[in-house]
């Protein structure tokens, strides 16, 4: 029979005509036509469908795509095998894989090309079909018989003239020799037969498995052999099988499908394709779903689907969350309607923007509970669902909001609070509608009394026989006092006992509020409290805190306001003290005697009625009694009635006895007590304060005054005054060592003490001389200069000793002779010198010896000698004080001149030339040269030279000029 199609060569040369069926839509026509055309092939391309090619009576070469065929192109096959056994036909398929390649070789195509390889595959199938033509048996009975008698009367030409490798070969193994499918041809023992060059290039490397088994090639792993030897043996049963197997290296997976060869010696054609991406896109998916599975599982939101009319598709299996159906439930409410009610949104709407959010609503869940929803809406099309609903509960949120703005108007109410009263009630008030719980409390610490109180509470608290909620302490075990002392906060489901804090309450809240006190809530019902209202009760509990904390905060700042209106009140009667003392100290400034300082004193602070009166007394040196120096005031005869009362307890005189301020606030207060205050109280005085005069343990007496109303002087005036004291007394130190210097009358005391607890008198112990203090001490800014005659022991004995000593700064020998000499020694600021040179005295003569130390001090007359026994006690605990002169008068030339001299020289000059003096430098001869003496002194000669030429200088200044320098440096 004349099937329509020529050889290859005869197509290709023009000598026979071909045609070409293409059986596939436009797009893929018109592509394999581009194709064709660009081939040597001299073929007459037709568009026709599957049937009209079945209904055709001459078939020529077909090439067609699977899914413009019945049943994806394996029927179509097995219908043109039927008809045309020998007729060239190719399947192109636009998506295809090895299980479409094997399927549709294994029913009789002459060739198999990927669409997106025709450009290079094409014309060697078309040759391939045209030069061979392929007897391939169908698998449908038909096929099968006529194919039997073929191969019958074939088969002795076909054994003596093709050879076997060529034989067995498939059919279309040429087709796809360089595809990028993977093609083993078998032989029926399983062994490989031939392999294309895909497999040649990636999986067999340099070795050739022709002839090996299959199933045990080295590519495959271990454990593929058994499942790989079943699915051989069943392709050579005659039944389709296919395996997935990944390589040994684990890079890739292949897809192999087995397919059994019916005709000739029969065997197994396999075809593997690489899916590996697709392996791996699967197991992304598995993991997705399963992620998706997991978090459907556990998200509290609905997913639902409908159709146009609202009947349900698809309903996610937690919708139980909200709505405590069942999935199956929901389906028997039939439509969205019926679940969200009715006219949820506008259809319209969704139509035009495709997408609603937000949407609220109100559902019943099957328990008849309310809930608030938030729904999204949008258009979908998966399968048969049109409409997507995403629904979420938002009842917890909506309860926070409305309880939030039941908050914030407790909030704003508790602006207005003033006390801790009404904002303990405002919280009770606004409890039940904030925190739907029907009872509160409010216990507010009481610091005083170590309690917390309950100070507002809710009426239903208090039982038919019972009064208010009891007050308990921070030390109680209860939950209350728990919660203050811990500061931890309570959530309780059951009271027990007696550990509720308020009676017939069965479950609540108990928050404390910082240091003010402990919020309680509940209800008499057993029952749990949500988290909302947990949160909400903690929010409440912060604002009365907050507010507490407000209410505090004023009224410290009121209770401020007092203080500071008190304080200035205090302050501008300071200033005026203090303008007081401003005048007094330019009086003491201008002052030349203890009179006019003590006169001013008292007629400063008595003018413009700051006092009403004021006077200075001293105590008699050798009576004892009380003796007022200066005065002034309103009645100055309040002094003469003391003394004509014989009154010893009057504020003054106890001053002087104590040497401590004496403050009298109120002078009526025990009037009959003491006889002063009557005396006092006649002359319209009332407050009375009175400081001593004293500076650096000296007393001069004290300061006494006296005002119209009852504590007119507060603490702060009264340490001014005692400031004022302190400053009197350091002006008139200052005037008396003036007078002192000047050739005033002095007083001269003399002590003896058998301690050595000084640097001197250690050294004459240690060393066991006699010490003896030459020309007197002169303070510097390194210490005090001293210059000691060293009596029955070596000079540099003694400078060597004073040199371990932490009190001598330095050390030199002056001179030396074979019993002793005259040492230099620079002291550590000395106590007893600093305090008696403050006060106009000095120490004249010094002399210790290992048994002890006399001393001998010039004080002004007007030093109470009683204050420097004090003074030199504190360094010779043991001091005896054996003489006590006076002296003095008139001040002589000498003194003029010696004070002037000393006021004209610098302390560094005055040092040099003692020095020099004390060395024998101005003997003649001279016992120590001006080298010698500069080295003693640390300097150079040429310094030592200036330093005693200024002083002669000076000296002769003084004697000779009378407008001369006062200093020479």
């Amino acid at each position: 029979m004349d099937d329509g199609f020529g050889t290859a060569e005869d197509v290709r040369s023009g000598n026979a005509s071909g045609s070409l069926s293409l059986v596939g839509d436009g797009s893929w026509a018109e592509a394999i036509e581009r194709t064709v055309s660009e081939t040597d092939f001299d073929l007459e391309t037709n568009r026709e469908t599957a049937a009209s090619v079945l209904d055709r009576e001459r078939a020529g070469s077909i090439v067609f795509e699977p899914e413009a065929t019945p049943d994806g192109g394996v029927a179509f096959v097995e219908a043109v095998r039927d008809r045309w056994p020998a007729c060239p036909l190719i399947c192109i398929p636009r998506e295809g894989d090895e299980s479409l390649a094997g399927a549709v070789l294994a029913a009789g195509a002459t060739g198999y090309v990927p669409f997106d390889e025709r450009e290079a595959l094409l014309e060697g199938a078309l040759e391939s079909a045209l030069e061979e033509s392929p007897d391939v048996t169908s698998t449908s009975t038909a096929r099968r018989d006529k194919l039997s008698t073929l191969e019958a009367d074939e088969s002795p030409t076909r054994e003596a003239d093709v050879p076997p490798t060529h034989r067995d070969r498939s059919p279309y193994f040429d087709a796809i020799e360089s595809g990028p499918e993977y093609l083993w041809i078998l032989e029926r023992d399983g062994t490989i037969l031939e392999v294309n060059d895909t497999v040649r290039a990636q999986l067999e490397g340099p070795s050739d498995a022709t002839g090996r088994p299959f199933a045990a090639a080295s590519w495959w792993p271990v454990s593929a052999g058994r499942p790989l030897e079943t699915a051989v043996e069943a392709a050579l049963e005659g039944e389709f099988s296919s395996q997935e197997v990944t390589l040994e290296e684990g890079d890739r997976t292949l897809s192999l499908a087995l397919y059994p060869v019916s005709n000739g010696d029969g065997g197994v054609v396999v075809v593997g394709r690489d899916i590996s991406e697709r392996v791996s896109t699967i197991r992304e998916l598995r993991r997705s779903e399963e992620l998706h599975r997991v978090t459907l599982a556990h998200m509290t939101d609905t997913v639902l689907l409908t159709d146009e009319t609202g009947a349900f598709t698809y309903v996610c299996p937690n919708v139980h969350f909200i709505f405590g159906y069942t999935a199956e439930e929901i389906y028997e409410l039939g439509t969205i309607d019926a679940l969200l009610g009715e006219d949820l949104y506008d259809e319209d709407e969704l139509a035009r923007s495709g997408v609603l959010t937000n949407v609220e609503c109100t559902a019943t869940d099957r328990s008849g509970t309310e809930h608030h929803l938030l729904v999204n809406i949008r258009e979908v099309s998966i399968q048969d669902g049109r409409t997507l609903f995403s629904c979420r509960d938002v009842t917890t949120r909506k309860q926070r909001e409305q309880a939030l703005t039941s908050l914030q108007e407790t909030a704003q109410a508790l602006l207005y609070a003033e006390t801790r009263h009404e904002v303990a009630t405002q919280i009770v008030d606004d409890a039940s509608p904030v925190l739907d719980l029907p009872s509160a409390a409010m216990y507010l610490f009481d610091a005083d009394e170590n309690v917390l109180r309950p100070t507002a509470f809710t009426r239903n608290l208090e039982g038919p026989d019972r009064g208010a909620p009891e007050a308990t302490w921070p030390g109680a075990d209860d939950v209350v006092a728990t919660s203050f002392v811990e500061d931890e906060h309570f959530v309780i489901e059951n009271f027990e006992g007696n550990a509720s804090p308020m009676d017939r309450l069965e479950s609540g809240v108990v928050i404390p509020l910082g240091d003010h006190g402990v919020f309680v809530a509940g209800t008499t019902r057993e029952e749990s409290i949500d988290t909302v209202t947990s949160e909400v009760a903690n929010l409440l509990a912060a604002t009365a805190e907050a507010a507490l904390d407000r209410v505090e905060r004023d009224m410290t700042l009121r209770e401020r306001d007092r203080e500071l209106n008190e304080r200035n009140q205090r302050l501008t009667a300071l200033n005026r003290i203090n303008e007081i003392i401003r005048e007094i100290g330019q009086e003491l400034v201008q002052a030349e005697t203890r009179s006019a300082i003590e006169e001013a004193v008292c007629a400063r602070l008595t003018a413009d009625d700051r006092f009403a009166f004021a006077w200075i007394g001293s105590r008699d040196r050798h009576t004892g009694s009380l003796t007022p120096r200066a005065w002034a005031g309103d009645d100055e005869t309040y002094l003469d009635a003391l003394e004509t009362e014989s009154i010893t307890t009057e504020p003054g005189q106890r001053t002087l006895e104590t040497g401590e301020p004496t403050v009298v606030e109120n002078v009526a207060d025990d009037l009959r007590a003491d006889p002063w205050r009557s005396v006092a109280l006649t002359r319209g005085f009332q407050s009375v304060v009175s400081v001593p005069l004293a500076y650096d343990e000296f007393g001069y007496g004290a300061l006494t005054v006296y005002g119209t109303q009852a504590g007119a002087v507060d603490e702060t005036a009264q340490a001014v005054l005692r400031e004022l004291g302190e400053m009197i007394a350091s002006a008139i130190g200052s005037v008396e060592r003036t007078h002192a210097l000047l050739g005033g009358r002095v007083v001269e005391l003399t002590y003896e003490s058998e301690t050595a607890s000084t640097t001197v008198g250690r050294l004459a112990r240690t060393l066991e001389c006699q010490l003896e203090l030459e020309g007197g001490v002169q303070r510097l800014d390194s210490g005090v200069l001293a210059f000691l005659t060293v009596t029955g022991c070596d000079a540099h004995r003694v400078v060597e000793q004073a040199s371990t000593l932490v009190s001598v700064t330095s050390a030199q020998v002056v001179s030396a002779t074979e019993d002793g000499g005259l040492v230099r020694l620079t002291l550590v600021d000395p106590l007893l010198v600093t305090r008696l040179a403050e006060h106009g005295a000095v120490i004249t003569a010094l002399t210790a010896t290992p048994s002890g130390t006399t001393l001998s001090i010039e004080i002004p007359s007007s030093v109470e000698t009683g204050s420097v026994d004090d003074l030199v006690r504190t360094v010779y605990s043991d001091a005896n004080l054996t003489a006590r002169r006076e002296r003095g008068g008139a001040p002589t030339t000498g003194d003029r001149l010696e004070s002037e001299v000393r006021n004209s020289l610098t302390d560094r000059q005055l040092e040099v030339v003692r020095t020099a003096y004390h060395a024998g430098f101005f003997e003649t001869p001279r016992t120590n040269s001006g080298a010698e003496v500069a080295s003693t002194l640390d300097i150079s000669p040429t310094a030592f030279s200036k330093h005693v030429r200024a002083v002669e200088r000076t000296l002769f200044s003084v004697l000779f000029d009378e407008a001369h320098p006062r200093r020479v440096e």
